[in-house]
């Protein structure tokens, strides 16, 4: 063959590459097969996860706590303030120390509250037990309840932070650290994954998962009965079967909520951290659970027992 048929043939392959490309040749993923002098595409069909719910929570984890099966995280290991998440622990290790419930405690003034803008209804010299602190703490989220407890916890507070910090160690939270009973410092801070640890930890107490599920609560302070309520409107919701629950916010660590609840049979926890509206912690546990009930489960989930 001459050089210049050899250059009109060379020519020629480069031309039909560049209309290969122009009308769309197949990719190495696609299988072509010929039919006369046309191209036959037959995409390769891929099994897709299901995709997540749309959270406005920066941190997130869901899991089946009956298998301990991962079914949805974000960022489950963000290290990140936790506020008022941080009363869980704290109710924890006053039942841990077997104090009465009973004893009659009176609420004495403290300039250890760490934080700003926090606000009792809870006034000084007001005289309750510690039933009565520990239910306000963890179903209204009660800051000088939570500090009181501590404050009489056996060795006082700095005992009470030393026994936080060595439950969460027991409790295999390695991201986990406890400055403070209440929530209100940044310094109190874990991870979703810790959190699922210490969620399920609280489900086994029936005195935590009572008071943190109670949706209105009556206590006399100084002269005045005052009701208290919760702060999570999950719990009014019907529609909802949770175990524990508890809620939490500082401007550094956003609007929380943490809970362990039954949805299609199944026992789950769900942790949500740093959602950034008040009522959106609320509304991605919804979406949680619409994605849930549409994308991951069946309609034949095993069934269980409430504790």
């Amino acid at each position: 063959m001459s050089v210049n048929g050899r250059l009109f043939q060379g020519a020629a392959a480069i031309c039909a590459a560049l209309a290969a490309l122009l009308i769309g040749a197949p990719s190495f993923a696609t299988p072509v097969h010929r039919h006369g002098h046309h191209l036959l595409r037959h995409p390769v069909r891929r099994r897709e996860r299901p995709r997540g719910p749309d959270l406005r929570s920066s941190a997130a984890l869901v899991v089946d706590t009956t298998n301990g099966a991962v079914l949805y995280s974000k960022r489950p290991d963000a290290v990140q303030p936790i506020a008022s998440i941080t009363k869980l622990m704290t109710a924890l290790v006053v039942l841990d120390a077997k104090q009465s419930l009973d004893q009659r405690i009176t609420i004495k003034p403290s300039d250890r509250i760490h934080g700003k803008g926090w606000y009792s209804r809870l006034k000084v010299g007001t005289t309750l037990t510690r039933g009565q602190l520990l239910h306000l703490a963890l179903m209204s989220s009660e800051n000088r309840a939570a500090r009181t407890l501590a404050d009489n916890y056996p060795g006082g507070f700095p005992a009470a932070i030393q026994a936080m910090n060595r439950k969460a160690k027991a409790l295999g939270m390695t991201h986990t650290h406890f400055v403070d009973p209440t929530g209100l410092t940044s310094r109190n801070v874990s991870t979703p994954g810790d959190l699922e640890k210490l969620v399920v930890a609280a489900s086994h107490n029936p005195t935590i998962r009572r008071f943190s599920t109670d949706r209105r609560y009556a206590v006399r302070v100084r002269r005045r009965l005052v009701e208290f309520g919760t702060t999570d409107g999950l719990v009014a919701n019907r529609a909802w079967r949770i175990i524990v629950q508890k809620t939490g916010f500082i401007n550094a660590a956003g609007h929380c909520l943490v809970l362990e609840t039954v949805i299609d049979g199944r026992k789950l926890v769900i942790v949500l951290l740093d959602s950034w509206g008040k009522y959106t912690r609320v509304a991605d546990a919804v979406r949680v659970r619409q994605w849930l009930e549409a994308r991951v489960f069946s309609n034949r989930g095993r069934r269980v027992t409430m504790r």
